[in-house]
């Protein structure tokens, strides 16, 4: 049993980038959160919230965690989402505010407890407000029993987080997305591997002065992976992105894809492996190039027309020094509109032969989201089909096994659009949408199948890129296609053989994804727009399933709307 417990001063340690960690002291882990000021990011000075930031969770399959989380903030309430871990059987212990539980409020202490059914690579983060864009992630490996292996052979075994970094803080951004004199986020100033990046301060957007600004600090050296020569090495490679799609490279190396999401995945080898914000890969690279001299790994922002400039890390040969550059400038990465590459790489990603899970060969009931940008209430507004979601003041969990109805709409949401007369290519003519905290309520054990259709957003030839993420489940991926989805002869040409199975997918310009999953988990899950500035603007639903089999729920996760006499002290 792994143990995450309050930090004590015996077990508190601080990384060489400046920023708390946590180290395991079995069986023990230790997690807390608070703000501090930062100089990690390009050293430039910034405030985040940190839980064990940049620090991984080491945890066996089977294993029983118990997180004891300590919400520091001093004005925020908070609450962390294990992403990619299903939650059978502990759906109150998700970690989505609103859906799952009540905040954490500041100076409170809520302990999650939750066992891991599957090996892999995997995440937590906070899943309130943009905390997460502020810093509060980091990564979770689950590996294999004592005994057993899996289907592919490396020597060392390492993670990376990709991100990227603003310098506006995350309140300025969120009030300017919610104002009626509406302000975008822009572009990110930054990207960042395993939490280092650096600016350039001179010719950065408005200059930056020497005081806020030294780039030359030794503490802004590049993030450096040490690396033996003649070795295997895995790479968990993961974003948690608050707005950008990436390519990931290292110079001069290929990579061979062997895990998505937790899954294996039969091998393909990639110079650029794209990765949406959720989700998790493992590639395999082989030290086998020049050991006298360090390689650049970068990455990209692909899919926006982006300022943003790359992030840079150094593979670092031993025994060269860490923060040796190479003698070569970074390699440059893909276009960022080449939207062929990204989709071929989703088309290829199957099931490994040997541990293909075989989905269901039909499904009892298909929900078509269009993503659309909306006008509501004079605010801009992400939606699915025109329709923006609200949070209630009451979880959906607590309210449906409470039976406190009322708190949210009765009315189901949209199953679908004007499929023979909405242009998927244009600015509508009438972007108006609504609000609603309705939610959709699944059969048990039904098999539903999503199709998620993207469309022009409200600025002319503009289709973003959405990685859409779904809690408490993982789903078959049936196929992508270009342009409006075909309900008749679409479905003919989904992939039943070997689909891979994920919890995070992108949905790619002017184009549709199509998903399968068993609504076979008692409870209420979360599924939306992995993008933080789409996530607050509405770009959301709600799933329930089989909620009359969900047990008696810990107080621990009341204290909110018309929860507040339920929790006991």
């Amino acid at each position: 049993m792994s143990v995450i417990c309050p930090v004590t001063s015996s077990n508190r340690s601080y990384s060489s980038d400046g920023m708390s960690s946590f180290v395991a002291i079995p069986p023990d882990y230790y997690m807390e959160t608070t703000e501090i000021p930062l100089t990690r990011h390009e050293c430039l000075e910034q405030h985040s919230k940190i839980g064990a930031l940049t620090a991984t969770l080491l945890l066996k399959l089977n294993d029983t965690v118990i997180v004891e989380v300590k919400n520091n903030l001093l004005t925020e309430n908070t609450a962390i989402h294990w992403h990619g871990i299903r939650q059978i059987g502990t759906p109150w212990f998700d970690g989505t505010e609103g859906v799952t539980q009540c905040p954490v409020l500041p100076g409170d202490t809520f302990v999650y407890k939750f066992v891991v059914d599957r090996p892999g690579t995997y995440l937590y983060h906070a899943h309130y407000g943009m905390q997460r864009e502020a810093g509060l992630y980091g990564s979770i490996r689950v590996a294999l029993p004592d005994g057993q292996s899996e289907p592919f052979a490396y020597d060392y075994d390492r993670s990376i987080i990709l991100n990227d970094w603003y310098h506006k803080s995350t309140y300025e951004q969120a009030a300017g997305l919610s104002s009626t004199d509406f302000q975008w986020v822009g572009e990110p100033q930054s990207l960042l591997i395993q939490g280092k990046g650096r600016l350039n301060c001179s010719t950065a957007n408005s200059p930056l002065k020497a005081d806020v600004c030294n780039n030359t600090n030794p503490e802004c050296s590049l993030y450096s992976m040490t690396v033996v020569p003649g070795k295997t090495y895995r790479l968990r490679i993961s974003s948690l992105t608050a707005l950008s799609a990436l390519s990931f490279q290292i110079e001069g190396h290929n990579m061979t894809v062997v895990e998505a999401d937790g899954h294996y995945v039969e091998p393909f080898v990639v110079k650029n492996l794209f990765i949406y914000s959720g989700e998790t890969y493992s590639v395999l690279v082989k030290t086998d190039k020049d050991p006298s001299r360090n390689y650049w790994a970068t990455t990209n922002v692909v899919s926006r027309n982006s300022t943003t400039p790359p992030g840079l890390a150094i593979f670092n040969y031993y025994p060269n020094h860490p923060r040796r550059s190479p003698p070569t400038l970074s390699p440059p990465g893909p276009l960022w509109n080449d939207v062929d590459s990204r989709f071929n790489q989703s088309l290829a990603i199957k099931a490994r032969k040997g541990h293909i899970h075989s989905p269901p060969a039909t499904s009892d009931r298909v929900i078509v989201l269009l993503n659309t940008q909306n006008e509501v209430n004079g605010t801009r507004r992400w939606s699915v089909n025109d329709v923006s979601f609200n949070l209630p003041h009451t979880p959906y969990l607590i309210a449906l096994k409470e039976n406190l109805l009322h708190t949210f709409s009765q009315t189901p949401p949209p199953e679908g659009y004007d499929f023979a007369n909405y242009n998927i290519s244009i600015d509508q003519e009438d972007n108006n949408g609504t609000t609603s905290d309705a939610i959709y309520r699944l059969q048990f054990d039904s098999t539903v199948d999503i199709i998620l259709q993207n469309a022009n957003s409200m600025v002319a030839e503009v289709s973003e890129t959405h990685p859409w993420h779904l809690h408490g489940h993982d789903f078959w991926v049936l196929g992508y296609g270009r342009g409006k989805f075909d309900r008749i002869n679409d479905p003919k040409k989904y992939n039943l053989v070997d689909p891979i199975m994920k919890n995070t997918v992108p949905v790619h310009p002017y184009g549709w994804t199509a998903l399968r999953f068993k609504a076979d988990n008692p409870g209420v899950w979360a599924f939306h727009c992995h993008i933080e500035s789409h996530f607050l603007m509405g770009m959301r639903v709600t799933f329930e399933e089989g909620i009359e089999r969900v047990g008696k729920l810990p107080s621990s996760i009341m204290g909110c709307g018309e929860t507040k006499h339920f929790r006991e002290p």
